[in-house]
């Protein structure tokens, strides 16, 4: 048999699933605090975590292996009874069970019996979510088009690859039209297709108003999806906020440039000698408006400073300007072409999410990573930027 087709939005679907647009604030799908688990032999999993979910959001969660990621979800799931938690799920406090009726979750290992097809699989789990026979039905045939599994309907689960095991996952989490989706690691096994057209399904669902939570280790999918994202390191939230939020102080426009004759410079002294001649011509041109913050730091960047109180950092054939107007760059261009010397772009440029994830777990002291799981040596204090 052929392999499933992508995933393909239903707009159908998306009119009777009831899209959430209240005017003002909306109280949060999750909203924990102090959250700790501490297992036999003293493991302490989690150690005091507090996250809030957004409806109408989609929020990612990350860590390294053991970092009480999935533990935090199981305790939101009631599969794993917490030391101490306090808050609340979709209003409610965590633990109750009526709500979890309101709640769609795909767990990292799931088993689905292989003697059932694809679609026994949606309607045996929407069954247990009360989802009445006859709505079952028509969900059943939706969801299966959204995620590109119709054809595969009568087919046992024993012959799905994992990528399509991970789509019909996906697509019994939403058969009882949760108000919250609890996704851990939903791309597992899913070809850059599949991936890409789980992502489009991700974020119909928050445009519906839903709040999606995601456990994944896959950084760009997160960052190409989330809203906002939660750093977890050794049992604590490290860093907690929007991607905008977390790396402000990165962010900054890049100029890249040559001389004419030098564009491609061979040598450590020809490269000292391109960006001594490119610090002249701003000097020239900006004048009083630029001051030299330190000379030659290293053999790689100066370090200059003052430019309406923008930082510049210059490297023999980029020019980093820490800012986040573009407008305020305007002058180094037109220095650098009064200059003669070529630009060849101007970009805006952050940390990447993996750049957040590996600042926290490295050990600041040492420089080294980590160790993974939740013992105690090397952690790391959460005292980090917290929206």
């Amino acid at each position: 048999m052929d392999a499933p087709e992508a995933i393909v939005s239903d707009p159908d679907l998306q009119a009777r699933s009831g899209a959430v647009t209240p005017e003002g604030p909306r109280e949060p799908a999750i909203d924990v605090r102090n959250v700790q688990k501490m297992y036999s032999g003293k493991t302490h999993a989690l150690r005091g975590v507090s996250l809030r979910v957004n409806r109408g959001e989609i929020f990612g969660l990350l860590g390294p292996n053991g970092a009480g990621k999935s533990t935090l979800v199981k305790i939101l799931m009631s599969v794993v009874s917490p030391t101490r938690c306090e808050g609340t799920v979709l209003g409610m406090p965590v633990g109750h069970k009526p709500t979890f009726a309101r709640v769609g979750y795909l767990p990292e290992h799931h088993r689905f019996p292989e003697y059932l097809t694809g679609a026994q699989v949606l309607d045996y789990f929407a069954a247990l979510s009360n989802v009445p026979r006859a709505l079952r039905r028509e969900r059943c045939g939706d969801l299966l088009k959204l995620v590109g599994m119709q054809d595969w309907a009568n087919v046992r689960v024993k012959r799905y690859s994992k990528g399509m095991r991970q789509r019909i996952g996906l697509a019994q989490a939403l058969m009882n039209d949760p108000d919250l989706i609890i996704l851990d690691e939903p791309t597992d096994g899913v070809d850059p297709v599949g991936r890409l057209e789980i992502r489009k399904v991700l974020l119909q669902q928050k445009e519906l108003g839903k709040a999606v939570f995601v456990n994944s280790h896959l950084l760009s999918e997160l960052e190409l999806v989330c809203d906002r994202v939660a750093i977890m390191v050794k049992g604590r939230v490290t860093s907690q906020g929007t991607l905008e939020e977390l790396t402000r102080e990165s962010r900054k426009h890049e100029i890249t440039f040559f001389m004419p004759d030098d564009d491609e410079a061979k040598t450590d002294q020809q490269r000292v000698e391109i960006r001594g001649r490119v610090v002249s011509v701003l000097r020239e041109h900006l004048g009083r408006a630029l001051q030299v913050g330190a000379e030659a730091k290293n053999d790689q960047t100066y370090q200059l400073a003052s430019l309406s109180g923008i930082d510049l950092a210059i490297a023999y054939n980029t020019i980093s300007a820490h800012t986040l107007d573009v407008r305020a760059v305007q002058p180094i261009i037109d220095a650098l072409r009064k200059g003669g010397v070529i630009i060849r772009s101007v970009r805006e440029s952050r940390r990447s999410l993996e750049d957040l994830f590996m600042e926290a777990v490295t050990n600041p002291t040492t420089g080294e990573t980590m160790s993974i799981g939740a013992g105690g040596g090397g952690d790391r204090s959460s005292t980090g930027r917290n929206a």
